[in-house]
């Protein structure tokens, strides 16, 4: 599929047509996992990969890691092509996966030296220190790897993706089960990477993470991506407000409200109004309440976050 093209100077991946297939087993029927997806992610990006359990997320970075086989289409990474070139490719991206796993009875410094000999990084362009270091594992980098807490044993693995290097970092779901002092370690150490030029894909399921870190966002669903756009213009794509209203004195029924217009109460004396900016003006809200001798003390709105656009996109799907 990128057999007749120059690889993109400006796309650390690029994705054509990327189909995944399993056989099924006894008598279920085989699985397609990934429809034929297309997917760029910019050098320099901070790049979100967003989806439901079961979306294609993780076969997806598989294949990019060379730990699945691809079905059909074709995949770059770095300007290589994962068939053609699957060496430099798996050379150009530190994959964080989401299991842990290295050997217990190595320790820290062991199995970073262990890594980048499995990378080919001579023995003179090894940073082992500095990554422990910046892991906050130099106090730990002489022990035995089973001793280290769940929090430190999640750094190493961070740690073993970079060893050798690579212009591109995936993480996938890196703080799953981590505490907040950890969890905003490592986001530090992440956006310095970032800023240094290295590109980060990231699958979470805290989107607010990915709202704050990421500057484009892919949501996948059912094995197809269903939105790819940088996170501004994406949050813009949602068609709903809220608007929450506290009134002066209890309430005993909703009042009556234009068309479109969802209305709830919080309690007696709030009341939650949810509406389309497209097709209902708040003014038209406010005149009904006026109409309708409801007299307002306090009107907040709640503007679209990522995790509305989220689930608008895979409902709707």
């Amino acid at each position: 599929m990128f057999h007749d093209q120059a690889p993109d100077p400006v796309m650390a991946i690029e994705i054509r047509g990327l189909r995944k297939t399993y056989s099924g087993s006894g008598n279920a029927p085989p699985k397609e996992a990934l429809k034929g997806i297309d997917l760029m992610v910019p050098r320099g990006s901070f790049f979100a990969l967003l989806g439901p359990n079961g979306a294609g997320k993780s076969t997806c970075i598989n294949i990019l890691a060379g730990l699945v086989n691809k079905t059909a289409g074709a995949a770059r990474i770095w300007g290589f092509d994962i068939e053609r070139n699957p060496r430099n490719a798996r050379a150009a991206i530190g994959v964080v996966p989401q299991e842990i796993s290295f050997d217990a009875f190595f320790s820290p410094r062991e199995v970073l030296e262990l890594q980048a000999g499995l990378y080919g990084v001579p023995r003179a362009e090894r940073r082992t220190d500095d990554i422990l270091a910046a892991m906050h594992l130099t106090e730990q980098a002489d022990a035995y790897a089973r001793s280290l807490s769940g929090g430190m044993k999640r750094r190493l693995v961070v740690a073993k993706a970079m060893v050798h290097n690579p212009p591109i970092l995936v993480l996938d779901e890196p703080t799953a089960g981590v505490d907040i002092e950890l969890r905003q370690q490592l986001w530090d150490y992440v956006r310095t990477l970032n800023a240094a030029g290295v590109t980060i894909v990231l699958t979470t399921h805290y989107l607010e993470e990915a709202e704050q870190l990421c500057d484009r966002i892919a949501i996948i669903n059912h094995g197809e991506v269903v939105a790819c756009d940088t996170t501004p213009d994406l949050l813009a794509r949602i068609d709903e407000k809220e608007l929450l209203v506290t009134i002066d004195s209890d309430l005993t029924a909703v009042p009556a409200m234009p068309e479109g217009v969802r209305a709830s109460l919080c309690d007696a004396r709030r009341l939650r109004l949810q509406y389309s900016p497209a097709s209902t003006r708040v003014e038209a809200i406010l005149a009904a309440l006026r109409d309708q001798e409801v007299s307002i003390v306090d009107l907040s709105t709640k503007e679209a976050d990522l995790e509305d656009i989220f689930l608008q996109l895979t409902r709707r799907q």
